[in-house]
């Protein structure tokens, strides 16, 4: 992180011009603190679980005993073990490492609403099984998918009303990272939940008459945990990796204009799921999935940019440190950054055990920084560090 500061300083010193400060007239104070004073950082919010933690988890799904304050005491530890460590590296906007989702960062939706069950998985009963990417190099995929296992054993099939039971989880985690913060405080935490088309992905719906009247469902309840942690005085991120995924899963057969007006009517969703949150509370996270493929099929970030900026947030996460989209800084050279509202641009990725230079990391935070304004601009990651409790793809020593 230094290293990092003096680079973005070495580039201000030398010819080329310097990164501005832009003049956007700014009507309210947004609560997604901008980079006034130097660049901040953040991350996406998924963190490799402490192994005391993996422990319990391991015991619990195994059916061994472990009792409920054992539990919660190592959860509560984990808690403020990962917050202080970010404190210590020089993160400034931090979050609780997801620690208290036992299942991957979409599918704990399944322990926070009703309406869900699980059953024996169907090979081919869901139409979004596969993919352009997967069909293309599926020699890649079958060795992938041998080494890493297969990644879904159960359907997820809504079977009645869904509404949100999740709150004693949600106040727990509330709890846990809010004495965390006490002890370590930060510029600014957040907490990352799912939206609404990534809440429990490939779900089969039994239940209500069309998946349409499904996901209004799906967002009304969630309005429920976005609600709950900006009342606790949390940002609210919500990671929306279904959004550019689905570009993969549905063209072909589906045309681009399809995916175009699927992706804008999710937005809506999104929107609706959000009312009555302030959008200056709100990050939103955009990225082309973890998987370790070629993403050949991913859609182009200039193709989505406009949809991306109409969910009413203050502050965007989008992927742009790995090698398919790093090029894509360039989109915001056309498309402007609406007045007030923060990028988070990814500048280390989260699919390579690779570190990257520092000086490279520089380069990514200034050339975005002198397209949108350096106050404009906080430093992220391409995504989680872990995709779920038992799965990872960067050592935590990394």
């Amino acid at each position: 992180y230094r290293e990092t500061r003096a680079w973005i300083a070495h580039y201000n010193m030398h010819p080329g011009p310097p990164i501005p400060v832009t003049q956007y007239p700014i009507k309210r104070r947004t609560s997604v603190k901008q980079s006034t004073n130097r660049i901040l950082t953040t991350h996406v919010g998924s963190l490799v679980r402490p192994e005391p933690l993996l422990d319990c988890m391991r015991a619990r799904q195994a059916g061994k005993p472990v009792d409920d304050a054992t539990y919660a005491r190592v959860l509560r530890e984990s808690v403020a073990g990962i917050v202080r460590e970010q404190a210590k590296v020089g993160v400034d906007v931090v979050s609780d490492g997801e620690c208290g989702k036992a299942i991957s960062w979409s599918q704990y939706a399944l322990e926070r609403l009703s309406g869900f069950e699980r059953r024996p998985f169907q090979p081919g009963a869901n139409t979004f099984a596969r993919g352009a990417d997967r069909t293309r190099f599926a020699a890649f995929y079958d060795e992938l998918d041998k080494r890493d296992g297969v990644a879904t054993t159960a359907d997820s099939v809504c079977v009645g009303p869904i509404s949100y039971t999740g709150q004693p989880q949600l106040q727990r985690d509330i709890d846990n990272f809010r004495a965390a913060l006490k002890d370590s405080p930060r510029e600014e935490a957040f907490l990352p939940v799912a939206a609404p088309s990534s809440v429990i992905p490939d779900r089969i719906n039994k239940y209500y008459p069309a998946e349409e009247a499904c996901l209004e469902a799906i967002a009304v309840a969630m309005r429920t945990e976005y609600r709950m942690i900006v009342d606790a005085g949390f940002l609210v991120q919500l990671d929306d990796a279904r959004a550019a995924v689905t570009y993969d899963r549905m063209v072909p057969p589906a045309s681009h204009k399809d995916y175009l007006n699927w992706l804008a009517r999710q937005v809506e969703i999104i929107n609706h799921a959000l009312e009555g949150i302030p959008e200056e509370k709100v990050r939103y996270h955009v990225c082309w999935g973890s998987w370790p493929g070629p993403h050949t099929t991913d859609v182009p970030l200039k193709d989505i940019a406009h949809l991306v900026l109409k969910v009413k947030a203050g502050a965007y996460l989008i992927e742009g440190a790995n090698p398919r989209h790093e090029h894509e800084w360039r989109v915001w050279e056309s498309v402007k950054l609406p007045a007030g509202k923060v990028l988070a641009p990814g500048v280390i990725s989260h699919a390579t055990n690779v570190v990257e230079h520092p000086e490279l990391v520089a380069e990514r935070i200034v050339r975005i920084a002198r397209l949108v304004g350096r106050e404009n601009v906080i430093a992220s990651t391409d995504c989680g560090f872990a995709q779920g409790p038992f799965h990872r793809r960067v050592h935590p020593t990394i």
